[in-house]
């Protein structure tokens, strides 16, 4: 008989990655007001802020994505949402909450950016540069899918200053790729990688997850070596989940690895040691952990100001269908359909859904949790900024984790053990406040 800890090591159905706090589900239409009020507000002195646009087009939809896309728009749908997704940045610019601050960083997401064209992308940053400018941002990311790529579109990323273009490889396997829903194959993994290593981006970073359906050991080994070899600046790797509305989780039977030919998903304690033998592999090979899902070749010179900015409590306009946003200590979220995103901004009106405003605890929970993710927490910053002993504070559940071994505290400085790395996701409701816990993330 299975026992309650074998079964919770299975990959079920649900999240498991925690992206922000308090939990979505706790957002709501009625909190808009308290949205709004927030939009026309003056910034807090020193606050950076950050720019998310949300490009939802794909040529497939991969059957583990529980994200907003859409595989089914014509060249005059693009164009629709491209001058909707303009008018939005129009209208955030002219907010108060703007106030005189430069963009810190822009972060294109998807969806599936590179499905646009060279010259839709530059009509989109030809009119999002009517009403803002990039040109201070630290950093501006860029996300690909590697057989959407030519050269000549790179070079238009190049010329409209993107500085991280990231790279979701995923897996080097074509069989792998193939059964998980992927557009791309092996050999354009290969080809849009030398584009931009001879176009010299800043900063290209390859995104792998760890699990995917029909993945095994003998075929991961090999995905770290073919990185290894192609040696991107970083490395972002995740731990394969199902959450309830994806292809897998609809139609997917989780079946045994040992039954003959088939396709299952790893557990748990198998994708936590992928991800181990990964960093391993890559350390050697002299990269450093940057976080729980990512490595550096040069900490220095491998930056991530959109995670970094973010998870220390900048603004940011979340904007595209569905899109979430954080702005002076409320979330907010997007209307997640086409029609009413669209219809809403045609309107002249921000497409807001939902939204919460955060107290002051869950705020300082949420940067908390958040900068968990990257194995260490300095105490005197939150001394500092919210005039709390987080060890004190949340003694009982530090004091758990590092019996547990998944953690160490000393001096003030929390460092997360590699055990607690490679799972914290699991690991940080600990730290939620008592009505947050036990109920759906989502």
């Amino acid at each position: 008989m299975a026992t309650a800890e074998s079964t919770q090591e299975k990959t079920g159905l649900g999240n498991y990655f925690v992206a922000n706090y308090p939990p979505f589900s706790f957002w709501k239409p009625a909190h808009l007001p308290e949205a709004h009020d927030a939009l026309q507000s003056t910034p807090v002195p020193g606050t950076p802020l950050g720019l998310y646009l949300h490009i939802p087009f794909c040529r497939k939809r991969c059957k583990f994505c529980y994200f907003r896309v859409y595989t089914d728009k014509n060249a005059r749908d693009v164009e629709v949402y491209l001058e909707a997704l303009a008018k939005e940045v129009e209208l955030y610019s002219r907010l108060p909450i703007v106030g005189e601050r430069p963009f810190q960083y822009v972060y294109f997401g998807g969806g599936t950016p590179s499905y646009l064209s060279a010259t839709q992308l530059r009509s989109l940053a030809e009119r999002l540069k009517r009403s803002i400018s990039w040109d201070q941002a630290a950093e501006v990311t860029f996300e690909c899918e590697p057989g959407t790529l030519q050269q000549h579109k790179l070079e238009a990323l190049k010329e409209l200053g993107v500085t991280r273009l990231s790279l979701g490889v995923e897996n080097f396997d074509y069989n792998i790729l193939e059964y998980n829903g992927r557009a791309h194959h092996t050999e354009e993994i290969y080809r849009a990688y030398g584009w931009a290593r001879d176009l010299q981006f800043d900063q290209i970073n390859i995104d792998l997850i760890a699990g995917m359906v029909g993945e095994t050991w003998d075929n991961w080994r090999a995905c770290i070596r073919k990185t290894i070899e192609l040696s991107p600046d970083s490395v972002t790797i995740y731990q394969m989940e199902l959450p309830f509305n994806t292809v897998f989780s609809r139609e997917l039977k989780i079946i045994g690895q040992d039954e003959p030919g088939a396709f299952a998903v790893a557990d748990w304690p198998t994708k936590r040691a992928w991800v181990n033998y990964a960093f391993d592999e890559l350390g050697k090979a002299g990269y450093e952990v940057s976080s729980a899902y990512t490595l550096v070749k040069n900490r220095d010179r491998c930056r991530f100001v959109y995670r970094d900015s973010l998870w220390h409590g900048a603004d940011m306009f979340g904007t595209g269908v569905a899109s979430f946003g954080h702005v002076r200590g409320v979330h907010m979220q997007n209307v997640d359909s086409w029609e009413q995103y669209v219809g809403l901004l045609e309107k002249g009106e921000l497409p807001l859904n939902r939204a919460l405003p955060v107290k002051p605890r869950e705020l300082l929970i949420r940067e908390m949790i958040l900068q968990l993710k990257t194995g260490r927490v300095d105490a005197g910053y939150f001394q500092r900024k919210f005039e709390s002993a987080i060890l004190e504070d949340f003694a009982e559940a530090f004091g758990r984790l590092q019996e547990e071994g998944h953690l160490t505290v000393n001096d003030g400085h929390v460092e997360l053990t590699r055990l607690g790395l490679l799972q914290v996701d699991r690991l940080l409701p600990a730290f939620f406040e008592p009505e947050h816990r036990g109920t759906r993330y989502t």
